[in-house]
């Protein structure tokens, strides 16, 4: 590991101060569960590191009328134990224990689940978040890519986006609150995840120096909700496909319709053709076909992972299955 400044900040606004205005330069340690192994690989080297640990209005859930609060500095443990999300949000109760062991829930933080780095073998074995060889070439197209995406693959990232906690936020129409040295932003879940098209730019709609403060959860009341992973072991894994669904029914008919999708392109998958094939549908085992066909027409495998385009098929149709004969929040 490299000798880097360690700086630990009592206030967001000390945190915002000491963050650098390129990537590289500063890191943020919260759990430290990600950032930790990819210092000690030397994937990164950043040499000032701020710990946020001490601020303590980053942490805590609160239920209102408004919906959830989550700061970011709550751990996954400390979320999926609460007595509010496991009423209200019960599916992302779920999802959190499924993320990740005991020992890890304990400390790694919601913020730090969504800014987690991809699991890509070629960027954790150093040689970025875009591979290519001397020549140009695309490292991932040309290589063992068993595992990277299916879709949104048609640029130069082909990583999959790594949080199994985020699809399910996305579906229960969560937003996400970031503070910088220009104020506060909020935007959708959905939109804090893009697809980099050049080596100097990341996975996240975050600028070096902004940092997640909180995430905001809507009601969920009347949603029928639901997740489903398909793994390659029952023990812990990383999931090769996984799908969550928020339904609201109109009597036995699809009225609204929430579809997202895992494992299966650099961002999470949000799927507008399978949520228009189930709007106005009462779902059984044809509609939920349907809509799993829709959300995969556009995929687009690479030489050695095809077979995770009926994977996520058949993740999406059982999330949606279980979702419409689970009873509503």
């Amino acid at each position: 590991m490299r000798p880097f400044e360690y700086v630990s900040p009592s206030s967001r606004a000390q945190a915002v101060s000491l963050l650098g205005t390129a990537w590289g330069n500063t890191e943020i340690l919260a759990g430290g569960t990600d950032l930790l192994a990819l210092m000690k690989d030397d994937v990164v080297a950043p040499k000032r590191l701020i710990n946020i640990k001490e601020i303590k209005d980053l942490r805590g859930v609160s239920l209102s009328a408004q919906g959830l609060r989550v700061g970011a500095l709550t751990t996954l443990g400390d979320l999926a134990d609460d007595a509010n999300v496991k009423k209200n949000y019960p599916v992302l109760a779920e999802a959190l224990i499924e993320a990740a062991s005991p020992q890890i829930r304990n400390l790694a933080t919601l913020g730090g689940n969504l800014c987690q780095r991809p699991r890509c073998w070629y960027f954790r074995n150093g040689l970025g978040l875009l591979p290519k060889d001397e020549t140009g070439r695309e490292l991932v197209a040309a290589g063992e890519n068993r595992y990277h995406a299916i879709l949104g693959n048609d640029g130069p990232a082909k990583f999959v986006s790594p949080s199994t906690v985020v699809p399910v936020l996305i579906a229960y129409g969560a937003m996400v609150r970031i503070e910088g040295p220009k104020g506060k932003r909020e935007l959708p879940l959905e939109k804090f995840f893009v697809i980099p098209r050049t080596d100097s730019e990341r996975e996240h709609d975050l600028r070096p120096n902004e940092v997640i403060t909180e995430v905001l959860v809507p009601p969920a009341t009347g949603v029928k909700a639901a997740h489903y992973e398909i793994r390659q072991r029952e023990a812990f894994d990383w999931p090769l496909a996984l799908a969550a669904v928020a339904l609201k029914m109109s009597g036995s008919k699809v009225q609204t319709a929430r579809v997202v999708l895992g494992y299966v392109a650099p961002v999470p998958w949000p799927s507008p053709e399978a949520e228009q094939t189930l709007q106005g549908q009462p779902v059984n085992e044809e509609s939920a076909q349907k809509a799993a066909e829709a959300a995969l027409q556009h995929a687009t495998p690479l030489s050695s992972n095809g077979y995770k385009v009926q994977l996520a098929r058949v993740a999406l149709k059982r999330a949606i299955l279980k979702a419409a004969h689970r009873g509503a929040a």
